[in-house]
């Protein structure tokens, strides 16, 4: 999937959902500049806790070739430069797993396209600048592009100026991470909430921290597994007046930073990000994810060439699959209303039937994510349920992100709704035209077909979009993966990464991530923002 950006219209449906072809071309949206007092540096050296500010950062300007040199330098088959290691602690990664980045992805593979990507969008030397690279920015930046715009958002989120003080724009990131039991993000930023002058104390759990704080919970916890339930009647509960009440503004600001964590959670999981090690080599802190299965090693190749002249014949079929729906498309074939609404139900019944195997164990709570958790066992459960009511499906027609969301935003938070739709806009249009081993592919109805799925399985229904395409372009163990790590993620396991597209490259793996966290994010907002639109009408 190679890149060319088709941003379309923000005004108008996301390109995923325009049946013409080539949306966008040669109106692209402007694309934001950097802060107008920050570099580039600063962005990607704030985002991970362990890194010091740009601005007190000596050293050397590492270029990328010296690093790549050294990362890549081979001993006895044994990388150099940042995973260099004694022969005692080799021995030791070599029976705790994988080590890297990604318990998922090569080393070599994201160390050659990654750090590429860093340097020439971000400045590699403020993130080396500790001594190491944060791997969730690392496994990121093999799409550039994508980075980039995720950068701004981020930033603007949890180190500019806002409504919400720092450390609690921290702390209820560590809240929202915790529910997934994503010990990743939560280390992080409780190192950041520190720094950033944050109460010791509330770390000892969700029980110590100021009410206002803990009013959040009950929002956060439905944002994070079931949105379709959060009502007016919550968001009036939050802004109700008194002694801890919320303004709309702070709200505004905590309900994108809970989606946003929620979601990059998901990408925690989904890639197999891990911890950071120390810069002398030893183990970062370990974490309860990503579940891993040790029969199932990654492919070392960059094209994963797992799965043989099977795999080789699925990507085959699945390109004539392709073909076949584009050209009914520029037919204009059409389906009736009727028929697109049945298509739709039945996709939304049949992912009852997509989970996890049943053999796959439940992770235990982690104590340093626990204690940040009010009601640990509520979790996703399947918008249609057999034998109970299920909630009235969400028309994306009537409540649109172009149309309603994105206005609504931009009223309350202006500098986050332009970010965040062009963060959206940025992953929608993201392809590289490549699938496989074949390039010059349209992908777009593949990753439609990938994002409204995401929305279903969310209760979120395109009345102009035939659910047909998803059961033709999406193979069951893709399903599996995709509401795995969308709606659980923390249950995500190595052998779920491995088994679906086995023959496509790590980086279009990647690709799939990153639609997963922006349609994630967009559908748990268009809930929650329209509670607040219904709230003040």
């Amino acid at each position: 999937m190679q890149e060319s950006r088709e941003y379309g219209n923000r005004r108008k449906r996301s390109s995923l959902n325009q049946k013409s072809q080539g949306r966008g071309e040669g109106r692209n949206v402007p694309r934001l500049g950097p802060h107008p007092t920050l570099s580039a540096s600063h962005w990607a050296g704030s985002f991970m806790a362990g890194f010091p500010e740009p601005s007190t950062v000596s050293g050397t300007h590492t270029t990328v070739n010296k690093y790549l040199l050294n990362e890549r330098k081979e001993s006895n088959g044994a990388l150099t430069g940042r995973f260099a290691l004694s022969r005692e602690q080799s021995e030791s990664r070599a029976r705790q797993g994988p080590r890297g980045p990604s318990a998922f992805i090569p080393v070599e593979e994201v160390l050659r396209e990654g750090a590429e990507s860093l340097e020439q969008h971000l400045g590699l030397e403020a993130l080396m600048s500790s001594g190491r690279v944060d791997n969730l920015a690392v496994v990121m930046s093999l799409h550039p592009d994508y980075l980039s715009s995720f950068w701004r958002l981020h930033y603007l989120l949890l180190h500019t100026d806002g409504p919400l003080a720092s450390s609690w724009r921290h702390y209820i990131a560590i809240m929202a991470a915790a529910r997934h039991q994503c010990s990743y993000l939560v280390g992080s930023h409780m190192t950041e909430f520190l720094q950033t002058g944050g109460d010791p104390e509330w770390l000892l759990g969700l029980h110590r921290a100021p009410e206002k704080l803990r009013k959040l919970s009950e929002i956060n916890k439905l944002l994070a597994h079931r949105p379709w339930l959060i009502t007016k009647e919550h968001i009036q509960a939050l802004l109700k007046t008194g002694e801890h009440s919320w303004s709309l503004a702070e709200l505004i600001q905590a309900l994108v930073l809970l989606t946003h964590c929620h979601s990059l959670a998901s990408f925690v999981f989904g890639c197999g990000i891990l911890p950071e090690g120390d810069p002398d080599g030893s183990p970062g802190p370990q974490a309860p994810s990503p579940l891993s299965e040790q029969s199932s090693p990654p492919s070392g190749d960059a094209l994963n060439n797992s799965g043989g002249l099977e795999a080789a014949r699925d990507v085959e079929a699945l390109m004539e699959r392709m073909r076949r729906l584009q050209d009914s498309l520029l037919r204009d074939e059409g389906t009736s209303p009727e028929e697109m609404e049945s298509r739709f139900e039945l996709e939304k019944s049949e992912s009852l039937l997509v989970a996890p195997a049943a053999d796959i164990l439940e992770p235990s709570p982690h104590p340093d994510t626990l204690c940040f958790v009010e009601d640990p066992t509520f979790g996703y459960e399947d918008f249609t349920r057999r034998g109970a009511q299920a909630p009235p499906t969400f028309r994306a027609q009537d409540y649109t992100w172009e149309d309603h969301g994105y206005s609504l935003i931009q009223r309350l938070y202006p500098e986050g709704g332009q970010l965040l739709d062009e963060k959206f806009q940025v992953a929608c249009s993201l392809t590289y035209n490549t699938i496989a081993m074949h390039s010059g592919v349209d992908t777009s109805v593949l990753r439609r077909a990938i994002w409204n799925y995401i929305h279903c399985v969310f209760g979120i229904r395109y009345d102009d979009y035939d659910y047909g395409e998803v059961n033709q372009l999406l193979e069951r163990n893709l399903k599996v993966y995709i509401k795995t790590v969308a709606c659980y993620p923390e249950k995500t396991t190595r052998r779920m990464y491995n088994l679906f597209w086995r023959h496509f490259r790590h980086s279009e793996k990647v690709h799939v991530n990153l639609l997963l966290l922006e349609a994630r994010m967009q559908a748990a907002l268009l809930y929650a923002l329209r509670a607040i639109t219904r709230y003040m009408t």
